[in-house]
C-alpha cells in the first residue's frame, strides 16, 4: 500500500527523488521497476499537471484491464494510444528516477513537485496545482462523486 505526501523536486535533468521510507517496500514489491505515464479523470480523459507512477506489478493489472476492453470502442482505443502509448518503465536507481521528457512537457512539471501514494500507486503532481485542489477539499466546495460514496464513513 502506497500511502503519503511527500514534498519533492525535480532536477535539470529530469530526475526526481523517491523517499526513503518507500525505497525498500518498492525494492520488495517490485524490485524497483516502476512505470509512468500521463494521468486520466473518471472520463478517460487525460490530465495535465499530474503524471501516474505505478510499481511493475500494478502496472500490469492495469494494462491488462485495458487491453480487455473492446478493440473498436472509441475510448478503449484512446486509453490503449495514449495511455499505454505513453507509459514509461523507469528503473528505480538508489536515490529515484528519471522522468522520461515527453511526460515532463505534457503534465507541464516544474521544479516543486508533491508525491502522492494513494494505494496502488504514487501521483505527481505540481506543488501548485495540488495545494489549490488540497484547499477545495478542505473548504468543502468540491462535492463531485459525492452521492456515490453512499453510506461510507470512517
Amino acid at each position: 500500500m502506497l500511502r503519503g505526501y511527500s514534498s519533492i523536486s525535480l532536477d535539470e535533468k529530469g530526475r526526481i527523488a523517491i523517499p526513503a521510507r518507500y525505497r525498500e517496500n518498492l525494492q520488495a514489491l517490485c524490485k524497483r521497476q516502476m512505470i509512468i505515464t500521463l494521468a486520466v479523470d473518471e472520463k478517460g480523459v487525460g490530465q495535465t499537471d499530474l503524471l501516474w507512477l505505478f510499481p511493475l506489478s500494478e502496472w500490469e493489472v492495469v494494462e491488462q484491464k485495458i487491453s480487455n476492453l473492446p478493440a473498436f470502442n472509441p475510448m478503449a482505443l484512446k486509453l490503449k494510444r495514449y495511455f499505454i502509448g505513453n507509459a514509461a518503465e523507469c528503473e528505480m536507481d538508489t536515490q529515484g528516477l528519471l522522468i522520461p521528457e515527453k511526460l515532463r512537457k505534457l503534465a507541464k512539471l516544474d521544479k516543486k513537485l508533491v508525491l502522492i501514494g494513494v494505494g496502488n500507486k504514487f501521483e505527481i503532481w505540481r506543488e501548485d496545482v495540488y495545494s489549490t485542489g488540497e484547499q477545495a477539499f478542505m473548504a468543502g466546495s468540491d462535492s463531485e462523486g459525492l452521492d456515490e460514496l453512499g453510506d461510507l464513513s470512517f
